[in-house]
């Protein structure tokens, strides 16, 4: 098991290099010089050309991109003399519109966009998997067929169509909630739930949907092997069968999918925290990418490809402790 870690985790660091190059390529080679746009519209020559020396612009290709991984790791002095400036681990560049550490801004962020997921998951796979399972166990009667209609009636409604919605029918006709707005948790976590429950409900809404037909698929299929019947002609009782053998088969693929979904939410829900007004990640984006402020921009596709890549992880690490075959392998 340790082995199977460390080949992981190798692995993991591998793909984030990997990563961390295209991206830096795409926004240092191919678009407008940084420099110039950093320098403003009333920019001369002589301030373009401190900005290249204080961004490293000046120097060969390979020594940019070596001193960008340095100051993820230890971090970095833009410029020289008593007109440096330090950017502390890990640096990810300064921002452009307000000159601020480019993770300082993301830190800024990121509390809200994991309140909006981590809330959201839980409530997409407990009840995706729920409404999956018991469809399965009750295959092809009414109660199966009304499932799936809801659920394919849910999938098909985009997220900022139920925002909007909820918004209009609990908070604005119902008085039910208050408008989204988000609260710490250390402060109040009661208003912190309360706040974020219409954004975990819009998105919860169409992943569980999806959750919901593919754990009917895997348990359907599950629930019809021969060791399903074998468990059953032994006698144990059939709440045994369904959780203790089915269930843990069938959770396989719905884990795969759940690593990605929930990797690519954490690094940035940009409809929801759009529609509800949300600070979070997927705002930062948006306004970075309409003011092309490219550090920003840069400094966030790392961050949702270590959430994709790390989720992705604890998957492979949970497949070995729900399937003992890939812990022997």
């Amino acid at each position: 098991m340790t082995r199977y870690v460390a080949m992981r985790l190798a692995g993991v660091a591998g793909v984030l290099l990997v990563i961390c190059a295209v991206t830096f390529t795409i926004f240092y080679v191919f678009p407008a010089d940084p420099a110039l746009q950093a320098c403003g519209k009333s920019c001369t020559p002589e301030r373009l050309a401190m900005l290249h020396h204080q961004m490293g612009l000046d120097r060969p290709l390979w020594r940019q991109f070596t001193d960008y991984l340095g100051g993820i790791f230890a971090g970095r002095s833009y410029g020289s003399g008593p007109q440096a400036v330090r950017c502390h681990v890990p640096c990810l560049g300064f921002s452009y519109q307000n000159n601020m550490p480019v993770w300082d801004l993301m830190m800024q962020r990121l509390p809200t966009t994991v309140s909006i997921g981590i809330g959201a998951a839980v409530l997409w796979l407990v009840g995706g998997v729920t409404v999956g399972v018991v469809s399965a166990l009750r295959k092809d009667s009414l109660l199966d067929r009304t499932m799936m209609v809801g659920t394919l009636t849910s999938a098909s409604l985009p997220i900022y169509f139920t925002a909007m919605a909820l918004t209009v029918l609990v908070v604005q006709i119902g008085g039910l909630l208050p408008y989204s707005s988000y609260v710490p948790f250390a402060e109040d976590p009661a208003t912190w739930a309360k706040n974020l429950v219409l954004p975990w409900v819009a998105l919860a809404l169409l992943y569980a949907a999806m959750y919901a037909r593919l754990s009917r698929a895997s348990m359907v299929e599950t629930m019809a092997e021969p060791y399903i019947r074998t468990a059953r002609a032994k006698g144990l009782p059939e709440r045994t069968v369904v959780t203790k053998h089915g269930l843990r088969a069938g959770l396989t693929p719905v884990l795969t999918v759940f690593g990605m979904d929930l990797g690519a939410l954490l690094g940035g829900a940009l409809i929801t925290e759009s529609v509800f007004g949300l600070p979070g990640i997927g705002r930062l984006t948006i306004d970075s990418i309409d003011k092309s402020d490219q550090p920003v921009v840069m400094g966030v596709a790392l961050l949702a490809a270590f959430f994709i890549t790390f989720a992705n992880l604890v998957v492979d690490l949970l497949y070995a402790a729900i399937d003992p075959q890939v812990r022997y392998a």
